[in-house]
């Protein structure tokens, strides 16, 4: 079964399932402040193309224009019901109609803003636009925590990018080299473990890793044994 075949199964088969959540969730944003409970967010996808990514709203309408792309959970925009969407991934769920469109997979890199973000790359980070941006991957199960990690930040995006982006993309790109079926069913059924036990689906992501023979440095950060410190960007090296 090609990726892209078991993707369209895969999002056909999780939309029908998840759709009565995904109609509740949203009636439960437009019923917060009567205000559209869908969110369309400008991102780059395969090759460098834009498209738009489609989530449930977690923040306050108008929320691009009254700071930067990224979130930390101290964040003023959000709501108190997008807290609770943002925790069980439910403000996700819409992006399978993004992965029936053709403009992301299942399991795949995050997509990423342009500005301020893909315009930063280095020619190794641009190695993640040939392929689909995903829904879920490895670093979506080790940066869950992203929002606590920038909480408390006076400038989140700069923080990203110094002591997030780094890390994130060296799993993205780590994904690629290793990527199958068997490895997308396994990250999709860690990103379920995770949502009940994070500490069960970081080990989950250590053994990978372990197998890969990827440096104690990252598999430290990844199990948090060390706090994600300020690192070079891959490609980088100063």
């Amino acid at each position: 079964m090609t990726k892209r075949l078991f993707d369209l199964t895969f999002a056909i088969a999780a939309i029908i399932l998840t759709l009565p959540i995904m109609i509740v969730a949203g009636l439960l944003v437009w019923a917060e402040d009567g205000q559209q409970p869908l969110f369309v967010a400008g991102r780059v996808g395969r090759g460098g193309h834009d498209f738009r990514m489609i989530k449930l709203r977690t923040m306050i309408a108008g929320s691009e224009v009254l700071g930067g792309s990224s979130t930390a959970a101290s964040d003023p925009r959000l709501t108190r019901l997008g807290l609770v969407l943002r925790r069980f991934k439910i403000d996700e769920l819409p992006q399978f109609f993004n992965v029936l469109a053709g403009q992301m997979s299942v399991v795949g890199p995050r997509p990423n803003v342009r500005r301020g973000g893909v315009d930063l790359y280095t020619s190794q980070e641009r190695m993640l636009l040939t392929v689909r941006p995903g829904i879920t991957d490895l670093a979506s199960i080790v940066f869950a925590d992203e929002g606590e990690i920038l909480k408390g930040s006076p400038d989140p995006d700069a923080l990203y990018d110094s002591v997030i982006r780094p890390w994130k993309n060296r799993l993205a790109l780590i994904y690629l080299e290793h990527q199958s079926l068997a490895l997308d069913l396994r990250l999709i059924g860690l990103t379920v473990v995770a949502l009940i036990s994070r500490p069960a689906a970081l080990r989950g992501i250590d053994r990978l890793l372990e197998r890969w023979e990827v440096s104690d440095v990252l598999r430290r950060v990844c199990t948090r044994a060390d706090p994600p410190g300020a690192a070079a960007p891959p490609g980088q090296t100063a």
